[in-house]
């Protein structure tokens, strides 16, 4: 048998006579049980080394594709069932806006300004570890050296008193978040903001637990009017809507907790990034962990990509935590945890946090002051005193949906803020990020905006 394989340059041999024998099989070009080429014959009509063929047949032979006979050389396999998958017909759905065809101007609140990273001191520190005393895995609790860092952190800047030992560490708000649950058991009751943080949401659903939404108002979330396990709150930078609770609200949640023997998540949502106001202690602070579970991140304070975020359990939760999850692995690099707590250790992640704090506050700036000159009264900002995302309230003949098509097809990507509420809002509202934008992206997106919009 002489097989049609045709080879060209730029991509290993072996591999090239590896994919066109194995696509004459799945196509059925060549029947089951037929006779290959022996690894001399195809050298030849190839023009490869026989050690080329070999490696070809080889990985096949390692798939499954074809068998060897002792003396007989190599044959195509027969399979039982049919090779190739039935196809399906893919859902009719919009593409235009999807993930995979990026928009010029994005305000994705996700986003934070990658130009003012110190990648050269970063680079200095993952370097250092990179050896064989890295290399080993960590606890799962995470590396002491970073914990401590984090303690002395919010130590300093939120006022919250804890040992590195009430410090978790893991890959993402949701990676704790769900582990916090599964804790406490699947059978308890968790309020939600509502609106709230979606990705909190679709753990609490995924987990199948019963949700109660808490409407929230202009001081925060509301106090809960019945007992629950646990409820989980963005009080520096409510997600969506942007408010600061108050310090009145605060205290009323702390008697409620304490009254009721039932745990708050804090989820200290871009609590670096403040604008107006004087600051408000946190409810860690205020309650000194004893009703209140401390979440935090390092994806807005220094960069997404690293997936690192931390949990701050009360005292008295520490060992029975510790004994649940016994037999878990730690879920983030030891490489990179290393590397952060030396950032922070040498003054670093403080220096970089002021840097950020005062570019934020100027392209926060630049939004409010590019919305005002651009855009009518009848648009409402909501939620500006703080964090690297607004709410824009749209007037009455503007739906949500129509808002981001007509965006989309300036080349301008926003963000519903309905997917946030679980009971459809009354009102029709999008999220503007804006950490990720230069000055100049700023301007030209709401410019943008305007005239699709106006």
């Amino acid at each position: 048998m002489e097989l049609p394989i045709y080879l060209e340059n730029g991509k290993a041999k072996y591999i090239q006579i590896y994919e066109q024998i194995k696509t004459a099989i799945l196509n059925k070009t060549v029947a089951a049980n037929s006779k290959l080429p022996s690894k001399r014959e195809l050298s030849a009509q190839l023009g490869v080394s026989i050690h080329t063929v070999r490696e070809g047949y080889e990985q096949l032979l390692a798939e499954g594709y074809i068998m060897s006979r002792e003396r007989s050389g190599y044959f195509v396999s027969s399979f039982e069932q049919e090779w190739l998958p039935k196809t399906i017909k893919p859902p009719n759905k919009d593409l235009a806006i999807s993930p995979n065809n990026q928009l010029p101007i994005d305000f994705n609140s996700g986003h934070v300004d990658t130009a003012h990273f110190p990648y050269h001191i970063w680079k200095r520190f993952i370097r250092q570890y990179i050896d064989e005393a890295s290399l080993s895995s960590c606890p799962w609790q995470g590396e002491w050296a970073l914990r401590s860092e984090i303690s002395k952190y919010v130590g300093r800047s939120r006022g919250v008193q804890c040992e590195p030992g009430q410090i978790f560490l893991y890959s993402g708000t949701q990676m704790q978040l769900q582990d916090l649950c599964q804790f406490f058991g699947l059978h308890i009751s968790v309020g939600m903001e509502e609106p709230g943080f979606i990705r909190a949401k679709a753990v609490l659903t995924n987990l199948g637990l019963k949700m109660i939404p808490i409407q929230v108002d202009e001081y925060g979330v509301s106090i809960p009017s019945r007992k629950l396990d646990l409820l989980y709150t963005t009080p520096a930078h409510q997600f969506p809507l942007g408010m600061i609770m108050s310090f009145e609200r605060r205290m009323g949640l702390l008697k409620w907790a304490n009254d009721q023997i039932s745990f708050i998540i804090e989820d200290e949502y871009d609590s670096e990034f403040r604008y107006n106001g004087l600051p408000i202690p946190s409810l860690a602070q205020l309650d000194q962990l004893q009703h209140v579970i401390n979440f935090g991140s390092f994806s807005k304070s220094f960069i997404p990509s690293i997936r690192m975020s931390y949990m701050i359990l009360p005292k008295h939760l520490v060992e029975s935590f510790e004994k649940y999850n016994v037999h878990r692995k730690s879920t983030v690099s030891r490489i990179e945890q290393l590397a952060v707590a030396d950032f922070m250790k040498e003054g670093y992640f403080d220096r970089h946090l002021a840097k950020m704090r005062t570019t934020y506050r100027k392209k926060h700036q630049a939004l409010l002051q590019a919305i005002e000159e651009n855009l009518p009264k009848n648009f409402e900002v909501i939620g500006e005193n703080s964090g690297l995302h607004i709410v824009l309230k749209l007037p009455s003949y503007l739906t949500e949906e129509s808002a981001i098509q007509l965006a989309a097809e300036t080349g301008v990507r926003i963000y519903p803020a309905s997917i946030s509420f679980i009971k459809k809002p009354k009102t029709h509202m999008v999220i503007l990020g804006y950490g990720g934008l230069s000055l100049e992206e700023i301007e030209e997106g709401i410019k943008r905006l305007a005239e699709s919009w106006v």
